[in-house]
């Protein structure tokens, strides 16, 4: 499990290693990190160093310190290391260790800083540290877009300037980085969009700060850990214990949803799905599904005649009329866990009086669905989505996995999981049925909303990393995402193994 923090985290845990340590100690460990990380960006595993064309950016803070300790490590093996001092401060013992080195410092004219990045080998953003927020400013922001500019690799120090640490905002210019180089721990704006896209590749560097950190705030699964957390068979099991799911989807406008939704939760490995909806879905349903248990609901009915289930998936296409009202109030009336999505969400958007029951409820929605939810423009949720899916959490007394380029689940007092499998790929229509399907059977199998969640997500973002695809060839890919993520548990000792 890959754990983040906030910044006031970091700056806490620090302060409490540094008064155990000589001055200086922990930036020297940070800037050898550093050092390693970009000749290994220069040359790979050898590190070809010498020869090499280096800029760095450097600010007023700590971070501008790193990287000018870390460009006086380069220097040192035979890069050429140029320095642009962007702030009015700079620190003067690494501006001196970077100028015994034979590394140079320049003015900060623009037109020159770009020709030097334009020719560059590599650059170093340590322009701005953690504790940056808002809009980059002059020189700063003219400086972020001089390096996406930039044909050479970007390596950001803690994090790309530009980028908040603590939630992944971006207001204006940031740098766009091909590697950041976190100390200590991660920062959790590099694991959240847009942040994460800025990011690139993340690089722990440890410098110590573990004993001093506290439980982490926000996570991310990795592929064992998903594999520990799903049900599994044994001797014992038949399609009872494997988990009946309920799924109440699909309209005469919308009989593909009700499809796909049936189809997530069979491939995701369901012991029967139990499929109530109108004439026309169900015709759709019977014809693709035959190992689903189909029943036809009348106007207004509802389901109380389906039969056993332990989970229900309520409103994949659902509609939002008095009919699929009264199907929702019934579904939500009893004791049993239901996951609602899509149309399901507009009608507990229009009546939250719903959502008053002690069983436990997975919400799923999109930050359009979110929005109407909570009352909140989604531009604000979309450039805030840890902010608005914890508020959501706590709000609406619900598990909620927020669904976007960076999916997160949230449960009132747990970490807030980041799911790391996304894929551009899914962004189709369709994609969200099959997750809903996939996620009711894992709550069906019995695991809890926070667990069944985090899983659906990774594997189905497993699912969708080979595109271009349809929704329908997310559901059929789902029995092979598992077997991966299992395997990869299996084989954890080899190169068989799958991270997030």
């Amino acid at each position: 499990m890959r754990t983040a923090y906030t910044s006031d985290q970091i700056r806490a845990a620090e302060a409490a290693l540094m008064a155990t340590l000589p001055e200086g100690t922990l930036m020297e460990r940070a800037a050898a990190g550093l050092a390693v990380v970009c000749a290994r960006t220069l040359g790979g595993t050898a590190g070809r160093v010498y020869g090499t064309r280096v800029v760095l950016l450097v600010g007023g803070g700590d971070n501008g310190g790193d990287a000018l300790y870390a460009g006086a490590r380069l220097a040192a093996r035979g890069a050429r290391v140029d320095a642009v001092l962007a702030g009015s401060r700079v620190h003067s013992a690494g501006l001196a260790a970077l100028r015994r080195a034979g590394g140079r410092v320049l003015d900060g004219r623009f037109e020159r800083v770009r020709a030097l990045a334009d020719a560059a080998d590599l650059v170093v953003d340590g322009l701005v540290g953690i504790g940056g927020t808002g809009a980059l400013r002059e020189p700063y922001a003219t400086l972020a877009r001089i390096t996406a500019g930039a044909a050479c690799p970007v390596v950001a120090v803690d994090v790309p300037s530009g980028v908040d640490a603590d939630d992944g905002r971006v207001e204006g210019e940031a740098v766009r980085a091909d590697v950041t180089v976190a100390f200590g721990a991660l920062k959790a704006g590099l694991l959240v969009d847009p942040g994460a896209g800025y990011a690139g590749r993340l690089e722990p560097v440890g410098i110590g700060l573990e004993p001093y950190l506290p439980d982490a705030g926000v996570v991310a699964l990795t592929a064992g850990d998903v594999a520990l957390l799903l049900p599994r068979p044994d001797a014992r099991s038949d399609k009872y214990r494997r988990g009946v799911v309920g799924i109440v989807a699909g309209s005469r406008r919308y009989t593909g949803a009700a499809v796909l939704c049936v189809g997530g939760a069979v491939r995701g490995g369901a012991g029967m799905v139990r499929y109530a909806g109108a004439a026309e879905p169900v015709a759709g349903v019977r014809a693709r599904w035959p190992e689903a248990v189909v029943t036809e609901l009348a106007p207004g009915e509802g389901v109380g005649g389906v039969g056993r289930v332990q989970a229900w998936v309520l409103g994949p296409g659902l509609g939002t009329d008095a009919d699929a009202f009264a199907v929702a109030r019934s579904v939500l009336a009893g004791d049993l866990p239901v996951l609602v999505d899509a149309d399901g969400l507009t009608l507990l958007a229009e009546d939250r009086s719903l959502l008053r029951r002690d069983a436990p409820t997975l919400l799923t929605p999109h930050a359009g669905e979110l929005s109407r939810l909570l009352g909140v423009d989604r531009a604000r949720i979309e450039e805030r989505r840890l902010e608005h899916v914890r508020r959501a959490a706590a709000e609406l007394g619900a598990t909620v996995l927020l669904k976007g380029s960076t999916t997160l689940v949230a449960q009132e007092g747990r970490p807030v999981r980041v799911n790391p499998t996304g894929s551009p790929w899914l962004a189709t229509g369709g994609t969200g049925d099959v997750l809903a399907g996939l996620a009711g059977a894992l709550l069906a199998a019995g695991l809890d909303c926070y667990d069944a969640a985090s899983c659906a997500a990774y594997l189905h973002g497993v699912a969708g990393q080979d595109g271009p695809l349809a929704a329908g060839d997310v559901a059929e890919a789902l029995p092979g995402a598992v077997r991966r993520v299992v395997n990869g548990l299996r084989h954890e000792d080899g190169a068989a193994k799958l991270e997030g």
